[in-house]
């Protein structure tokens, strides 16, 4: 899947500049050169370490300004984990916690050290059309719309009416994020796998058969009621538009930039609002992050100071709050802000 990449006011080329150095402060193992931040990862995190990229660019006229790139967070782990070196990138945006398995890649290849920063609170999004037919849904309603086999069984369900006879007799049809990106995680941890669990069997089925009941649970259709529509989410946008008896399925900030266009859908009866995904109350509420490399703080230059205006930008009323980022809890921000001010490392022990 081509990634979307934003040049923030500079050329490709410029990648290969002045030497990135290891922690020892020798030339990086594997050699290389590069003088400008360079941050992977999450869609939905990419619009604001975009403007922070831009804020950082405008106020340190001595750094060059940062290269962002849209991979989607699983694919934006793999180059992050990948090795310590210039041609490997210095950040990762990510709309999920990383996971053990990337932490165990990232030690296995030697990036050992690396400092994570919660930025704050987004909200998985289901909307529709302005001009959609106002839906109402539940968990439960969304899992066995959207699981490939909801409770064990095969899905034949067509539309929402049949999964919910209270609903429209409108066809399904899913525009979402594919199997890379950290929504689609969320998605199936703060979602599907609550509504697959409203049946008492398929929830005690976890702890006789975790594998099998993580398939059940999180496995999507693949018969075209469910639509992967890449890293893009305002493509997704535009699908709505074309399509108003659709639902899609991205980040709360591209609600908020496109409430001409498409509204929110409830879920358990929550409509999702800046006030109800701060407070945790709607169910696609989650925490956002970045992750830094330990080893490339003193290498690249400029990197230090895009954590601290990352950390300056966060608060309530900030320009990123602007851009439809949810401030998190003030103990939360706090507790970030020591972070990057300190360049903690994580405790690998805290990742399960």
């Amino acid at each position: 899947m081509a990634s979307k990449i934003g040049f923030i006011g500079v050329a490709a080329a410029a990648l290969a500049l002045s030497a990135c150095q290891n922690q020892d402060g020798g030339n990086s193992a594997n050699g290389g050169a590069r003088d400008q931040i360079r941050a992977v990862g999450s869609s939905t995190v990419y619009p604001f370490t975009t403007v922070v990229a831009e804020q950082f660019a405008r106020k340190n006229p001595g750094f060059k300004a940062p290269i962002v790139e849209s991979t989607g967070t699983g694919a934006g782990m793999k180059l992050f984990c990948a090795g310590v070196g210039a041609q490997h990138p210095d950040i990762e945006n990510a709309s999920r916690r990383i996971k053990k398995s990337e932490l165990d890649d990232c030690v296995k290849n030697g990036v050992k050290d690396i400092v994570e920063v919660q930025i704050g609170i987004d909200g998985i999004v289901l909307a529709e059309s302005k001009t959609g037919p106002q839906f109402k849904l539940t968990e439960a309603d969304i899992y066995k719309a959207v699981a490939a086999e909801p409770y064990g069984k095969p899905n034949t369900a067509k539309t929402w009416k049949d999964v919910n006879p209270a609903l429209p007799a409108t066809r399904i049809v899913v525009y979402g994020p594919p199997p890379t990106s950290g929504t689609r995680d969320a998605f199936a941890e703060l979602i599907l796998d609550k509504g697959c669990n409203a049946d008492p069997a398929t929830a005690a089925l976890k702890k006789t058969d975790e594998d099998k009941h993580k398939a059940i649970c999180t496995k999507v259709r693949e018969d075209g009621a469910y639509v992967e529509s890449g890293e893009n989410d305002n493509l997704i946008v535009q699908k709505l538009v074309a399509n108003p008896d659709a639902v899609g399925i991205f980040g709360y900030s591209f609600l908020e930039e496109n409430v001409d266009k498409v509204r929110g859908v409830a879920i358990q009866n929550v409509v999702p609002t800046y006030d109800t995904i701060a407070s945790y109350e709607y169910p696609g509420a989650r925490p956002l992050y970045i992750y830094v490399k330990s080893a490339h703080l003193n290498a690249i230059k400029g990197l230090k100071e895009f954590v601290q205006e990352y950390a300056g930008a966060w608060n309530k009323g900030g320009y990123l709050s602007r851009r439809g980022l949810i401030a998190a809890p003030d103990d939360v921000r706090a507790a970030n802000l020591t972070i990057a001010q300190k360049l903690t490392p994580l405790d690998p022990a805290t990742i399960k």
